[in-house]
């Protein structure tokens, strides 16, 4: 069967690993960047280079966007040169990014206005992921447009969860991603009380990882607040902002997110001290200078 042709529009951490498995799985490829360097070595690989999302788009059956926040995916999508004016009338649009309810809503309107069907399908997994083609889809939208865009979602990820109506994707990629700030801010606490008090920190941390604690972020996260925190696999200032979008999202149903709050008050005193551009891991670094 022939491989639907993909416009793939952002090529941070995790769209570069994306483009590299779609490029691998043998679909024809157009990229877009806001910085064309990153753009420029997936030519070598066989990639289209365009200078503009709307460029990038032509002939494309898929466009998928991987940027980082509300505002930079309405500025690919709607902005100057944007790519749903330019869409083609059959393709299925995706956006991957880890967005606001509130923007899906109104991007999926838009979309709709062209008589275009979108999918929210924002990804959890981190750079490594990406690279080795293991992300996780977390889908909202219509069975028939994730129909279409199954073979190339597969190409990058392991699985693929249809979680109902287009927005369904991006309210479960908060509640993800809020209970892994939570759990990242309490072990960054944690790691320095460990550090401070006389014990073995590794012995302790295996213990931790292997008990009640353990979590594959925990065990993650405590590996790279002690051997790697130089590794960019997630910057700390998106998850930042994630928080910030859960926050909306879970007060739109009446729920506060109080531990929420203290886990973004933490990663805001990394932003300030300098870590915002640096693995979410980082966040131990402002407690273990205090």
């Amino acid at each position: 069967m022939e491989k639907k042709s993909v416009a793939l529009l952002g090529l941070g951490t995790m769209g570069r690993g994306m483009a590299a498995n779609l490029l691998k799985g043998g679909f024809p490829l157009a990229v877009w960047n806001r910085t064309r360097a990153r753009a420029e070595p997936f030519v070598d690989q066989g990639a289209r280079v365009a200078d503009a999302p709307a460029e990038a788009v032509q002939g494309a059956q898929l466009v998928i966007s991987m940027l980082a926040d509300d505002d930079a995916s309405r500025d690919a999508w709607l902005g100057k040169s944007g790519a749903l004016a330019a869409a083609e009338p059959d393709a299925v649009l995706i956006e991957s990014g880890t967005a606001s309810p509130a923007w899906i809503a109104g991007l999926a309107a838009a979309s709709k206005a062209r008589g275009l069907e979108l999918l929210d399908a924002p990804v959890t997994g981190s750079k490594l992921q990406a690279e080795g083609g293991q992300l996780t889809f977390l889908v909202g939208g219509p069975e028939e447009a994730l129909a279409a865009a199954r073979p190339a979602l597969e190409a990058m990820g392991r699985k693929i969860a249809h979680l109902g109506p287009t927005g369904s994707g991006a309210q479960m990629k908060l509640l993800n991603n809020f209970l892994c700030g939570v759990q990242l801010a309490s072990l960054a606490e944690g790691m320095v009380w460990l550090e401070r008090s006389g014990l073995d920190r590794d012995q302790a941390i295996e213990l931790l990882k292997a008990g009640a604690p353990g979590s594959p972020l925990v065990g993650a996260m405590a590996d790279r607040m002690t051997h790697d925190l130089e590794t960019v696999n997630f910057a700390l200032a998106l998850l930042a902002k994630d928080l910030s979008y859960a926050h909306a999202a879970a007060a739109e149903r009446g729920v506060e997110l109080t531990t929420g709050t203290t886990a973004k008050q933490l990663l805001d005193r990394a932003i300030a001290a300098g870590y915002g551009d640096k693995d979410m891991a980082n966040v131990v670094e402002v407690l273990r200078q205090h």
